[in-house]
């Protein structure tokens, strides 16, 4: 068994407090606890639903927490879609983090799906709404002020599906590993780049990025 795997609530409590002030954002102890409920709920369901390859608690803090909240200080706008959350990644942290902010989980997938309306209700999450449907025919009247999405698909084929649930001056935030020309030229009109990121989320020894896409304003000269 590996020390992370035997790792105690308190290390859980010090990785995080000490990740959250290496972001910049400061803890306090409501947030943390409903953080960590997420986690522990995961850990459960992965046992028997297999949510994540992830199955160890202090490296869900890590890999899954910090890497989520890392995006924090760049989230645009009240409405945002967490665009194939899966295991409610980046979208339950962030709104475990930002209550004020309205949060909508998208999948496709029946079993994650009934895990996220769990976590929801489990840890009281008023501003949340889970939706099962493929991006591509989901529709949303108002539009969305800030989509995320976290390994979704190339850029190219995350707008294709979903550029049509921004709202106007709405924003994509993609998060990715490694990204080359070859993805980053896919992104076409009406869209553009305006912004690459470099995230350093602690505790993760890897390349992670943020591309900010804008869609243009078509009465623009």
């Amino acid at each position: 068994m590996s020390t992370a795997t035997r790792a105690g609530p308190a290390a859980l409590v010090s990785t995080l407090v000490a990740g959250l002030s290496e972001l910049g954002l400061a803890a306090d102890e409501e947030r943390c606890q409903r953080l960590l409920a997420f986690v522990a709920l995961l850990a459960r369901w992965n046992r028997t639903y297999n949510l994540t390859a992830i199955d160890d608690s202090l490296a869900m803090v890590t890999r899954h927490l910090l890497d989520s909240l890392s995006i924090a200080p760049h989230l645009h706008g009240r409405r945002v879609l967490d665009l194939g959350s899966g295991a409610g990644l980046p979208g339950i942290p962030l709104a475990i983090w930002f209550p004020e902010r309205e949060f909508h989980l998208l999948d496709s997938n029946g079993k994650k799906i009934r895990f996220l309306f769990h976590a929801k209700l489990e840890l009281g999450l008023a501003n949340v709404g889970v939706h099962q449907a493929r991006a591509e025919s989901f529709r949303d009247a108002s539009g969305f002020d800030c989509i995320t999405s976290r390994a979704f698909a190339p850029l190219a084929g995350i707008l294709r599906v979903a550029g049509h649930l921004l709202a106007p001056g709405g924003c994509l935030l993609a998060m990715k590993g490694h990204l080359d020309a070859g993805e980053l030229a896919g992104v076409t009109t009406p869209y553009t780049v305006s912004s690459l990121i470099a995230l350093k989320v602690p505790g993760i020894d890897a390349e992670r990025q943020l591309v900010r896409i804008e869609q243009q304003d078509p009465t623009a000269p």
